[in-house]
């Protein structure tokens, strides 16, 4: 076992306790009983057609605003292929996912930008727990 230089110690645990420190306490130290509502979450693969991308992002992000539930909505170009891109969101319940897609400003999108998707490629369900920047619905 190697020693660390009290500094080095300082530092460290310097850095544990900032880390900490964001976490929220319920999540360290939830010893509730309750069963708590389960947030909905997706992650999306979408190719879009050629030269089609930053069109069919502006699209997305447009007919994103104003979605009852929705606690995250993220589309990124993928750092590698030139036509994909990722979105990610997170939602209060599957519910609210689910009624979210006969709003006016999500179908207006979905119609917009239908003719620039060259493919809907893989789509992954989870349920988000928490994490940095996202508010956990459980004592909601």
């Amino acid at each position: 076992m190697s020693k660390i230089s009290r500094y080095d110690f300082i530092t460290m645990t310097s850095m544990a306790s900032a880390t900490m420190a964001c976490v929220p306490l319920q999540v360290l130290f939830n010893n509730s009983t309750e069963k708590h509502n389960k947030m909905y979450g997706l992650i999306g693969k979408i190719t879009a057609k050629d030269g089609q991308r930053d069109e069919l992002i502006k699209i997305l992000l447009e007919g994103s605003a104003e979605m009852p539930g929705c606690l995250s909505y993220i589309v990124s170009e993928d750092a590698k292929e030139s036509d994909v891109i990722w979105v990610t969101e997170v939602w209060d319940s599957k519910e609210s996912h689910k009624a979210s897609l006969k709003l006016p400003s999500v179908q207006e999108a979905m119609n917009k930008g239908r003719p620039l998707i060259s493919e809907f490629n893989e789509q992954i369900e989870m349920e988000p727990v928490g994490g940095h920047g996202l508010v956990s619905t459980e004592n909601k």
